[in-house]
């Protein structure tokens, strides 16, 4: 019997009804020798630092840094995962080989293996490995499962990311609380989160510190042509009306024309970033959106894996792209692209390249019926299908025209740009190819003269732009710069804050914790998440280049080509150097925003007990519910309703659930079928309250 563990109820579906195990029992499905079951996300997660050691409970910088001489989990305090890791233990039992089929990526490798080790599974365990959900893939999975073994340096990378973001989160974050936040104030510190909050904050400053300048331009219109004088900034005004009063009276003469045509190739595929940054520019959505959309087309098969770092195909998929192009053809919108297309890519190499594409290849459409259920995934399948099919038509031809000119003893010049040929634009609505800056250029002859008319244009200069959403995703992948280069982003995705898949929740983290929001379509920082930065003296803490060099090291591991506990005895150290350094530094010098500080009537709150979530709060009654008195300046969210499943909760056994982490067997709770039933209610490792039965 082989059992197949998927990372979804509804992939866990699709799966079964492929291997024709028809039959549906309680979590699992089964038939044809074939056991399939599922997860829902992480069941098991690391401890938290109290569970290694009793003292670590307490948030004290002299018990700083914690690091447990073994890292273990344990189970979410979930009765619904609890139930179901019952039941895959039992099918465990019964089978003589696991198949893998979590997502084919770092995370959905950690979420089986650790079910898988935490069982204490030792049988023969095969990976199934696939881009799409589709039929023909999932079918020729199977022909192709491949061996665990291979994937065990995936498995490794996936633990050590996980473990460096505990021990820097739980000791950089008990270290900054304790040594700058003060009563009510938080201060959470990530390997991730930190350089991407820096960012917001650095350009935010660059912003606020901006003093403009006037400078002033000479132009001068001819036959309808804009020309600029040479020197493109005149930093005095009496400078321009020198020039102007000496070329005011004299003819311009064409002196040299260069036009250049130029082949420009459709744009590469959508890595996750490059749709996120697309779609936040085109519609405004936020990375996080776009992820989940995104994630939902992929379960409904109508396009390939999305969490995705490569803009490539392998030769081999792009083999089996012609008949996904003749099924995209036959939509109506699409049609019309029928007399362009070509069977091959005139740069097929920007597109295919089995060198250039890691675990998986670019998001591509599957070819399959088209199914939407919401206008947002018409929205995302629409871009994914586009991009797709401008690989296969032809480049765009532009004309650039250069153009100079002399007044006098003053050179002019005057540029423009033409599209002769749309090829693969013709693909896109007009209005996505506005290009204000360009002007078009006449057919000017070389010596021909005339009169003109100059002029003075007083201009300021502009501060930074705030940063998009998209705009910060592409700083995020390419570890903090600027890069417009094409070959050079490529080079940097290796190093970029993150990952693709992590980029969106990371951003989500920051808004969540108060540290920045969002102005109409910008993100800026909070006072709160300015304040942070500058309590964090160690720059590398703040710039890019840790976190990028943590992310080229963990594919390295995915490789086998760098030493994991080389990785771990460089995070140990890193680690150590925060927190002595935070011991070290005078908090006094850097003053608390008059927002943050606490007033002395919320300082001297007794309430019912100390906040489990923040260790900083205390929990008073809040009419309807019980929750932490920092909530509006830390944003601390611990909340223990007044009234659960119908059954009101006193506060003595909310006294007893915080301090002992449940309550005793509690009768009277009622389902929402009217169903009565008895519980005890448990915290959770994310401090939420939950069910646990006898």
């Amino acid at each position: 019997m082989k059992l197949c563990i998927a990372e979804k109820p509804s992939v866990a579906g699709e799966i079964a009804k492929i291997l024709k195990a028809t039959k549906r029992n309680d979590g699992y499905h089964e038939g044809n020798g074939y056991l399939v079951t599922w997860v829902f996300g992480h069941f098991f997660e690391l401890c938290e630092p109290h569970e290694y050691q009793k003292e670590w409970k307490k948030w004290d910088l002299d018990l700083l840094p914690m690091v447990p001489e073994k890292f273990t989990v344990r189970i979410k305090e979930d009765p619904g995962v609890k139930k179901q890791y019952k039941i895959i233990k039992d099918l465990l039992s019964r089978c003589d080989e696991v198949i893998n089929c979590g997502d084919a990526g770092q995370e959905g490798e950690l979420i089986i293996r650790r079910v898988l080790t935490e069982a204490d599974y030792t049988k023969p365990h095969k990976r199934l490995w696939i881009s799409s959900l589709t039929t023909e893939a999932i079918k020729s999975g199977f022909v192709n499962l491949r061996d665990s073994k291979e994937f065990d340096k995936l498995s490794i990378a996936a633990k050590l990311r996980a473990v460096g973001d505990w021990l820097f989160g739980m000791n950089g974050s008990r270290a900054y609380t304790k040594k700058f936040g003060g009563f009510g104030n938080v201060l959470s510190v990530g390997r991730v989160q930190t350089p991407t909050l820096s960012i917001l904050v650095d350009r935010h400053k660059e912003i606020d510190n901006f003093k403009p300048e006037k400078y002033w331009q000479i132009v001068t219109t001819y036959r309808d042509t804009k020309f600029q004088h040479q020197q493109k900034k005149f930093k005095k005004k009496p400078d321009t009306e020198i020039v102007l009063a000496e070329i005011k009276d004299e003819p311009i003469t064409i002196i040299s024309i260069e036009k250049k045509d130029q082949k420009v190739h459709p744009p590469k595929l959508f890595d996750l970033t490059s749709l996120q940054v697309e779609a936040n520019k085109k519609f405004g959505f936020s990375a996080d959106r776009t992820l989940k959309v995104a994630q939902q087309l992929y379960e409904n098969k109508q396009i390939t894996y999305p969490r995705v770092d490569s803009q490539y195909l392998s030769e081999d998929v792009f083999k089996n792209t012609s008949e996904i192009v003749k099924t995209l053809l036959q939509l109506s919108r699409f049609q019309f692209l029928k007399e362009s297309i070509l069977k091959t890519p005139e740069a097929k190499s920007r597109y295919v390249n089995d060198k250039k594409v890691t675990d998986h290849h670019a998001i591509i459409p599957t070819g399959q019926k088209v199914i939407v259920k919401s206008e947002d995934e018409t929205k995302i399948l629409g871009l994914i299908i586009r991009r797709f099919l401008t690989i296969f038509l032809p480049a765009a031809l532009e004309q650039s025209t250069k153009v100079s000119a002399i007044v006098g003893n003053h050179k002019f010049n005057a540029s423009g740009k033409i599209l002769k040929e749309q090829g693969w634009k013709a693909a896109y609505p007009v209005e996505d190819e506005k290009d204000d800056k360009q002007q078009i250029i006449p057919d000017f002859e070389k010596g021909e003269s005339g009169s003109h008319q100059p002029k003075i244009e007083e201009k300021e200069t502009k501060p930074p732009k705030k940063y998009t959403e998209g705009g910060l995703l592409k700083i995020m992948e390419t570890c903090g710069k600027m890069v417009d280069d094409e070959e050079l982003r490529e080079a940097m995705k290796q190093k970029g804050i993150g990952r693709p898949s992590t980029r969106a929740s990371i951003i989500e983290t920051l808004l969540s914790r108060q540290y920045i929001k969002r102005d109409k379509k910008t993100l800026v920082p909070t006072e709160k998440g300015i304040y942070l930065i500058d309590c964090i003296q160690n720059d590398t803490l703040k710039t890019p280049a840790l976190t990028g060099e943590w992310e080229h090291k963990l594919r390295l591991i995915e490789k086998d080509e760098y030493k994991p506990l080389k990785f771990y005895k460089e995070l140990l150290d890193l680690v150590s150097t925060v927190v002595e350094e935070v011991k070290k530094v005078d908090s006094g010098k850097i003053e608390i925003p008059e927002s943050l500080k606490v007033t002395e009537t919320n300082r001297n709150i007794e309430g019912i007990a100390p906040c489990p979530k923040c260790n900083v709060g205390v929990v008073i009654d809040k009419n309807k519910a019980f929750g932490c008195s920092e909530w509006k300046k830390s944003g601390c969210d611990f909340t223990i309703w007044k009234e659960i499943s119908n059954k009101k909760i006193s506060e003595t056994q909310v006294k007893t659930l915080i301090k002992k982490g449940r309550t005793k067997l509690l009768k009277g709770f009622v389902s929402k079928k009217k169903t009565k039933f008895d519980a005890m209610l448990v915290l959770s490792e994310e401090m939420k309250v939950v069910f646990e039965f006898e």
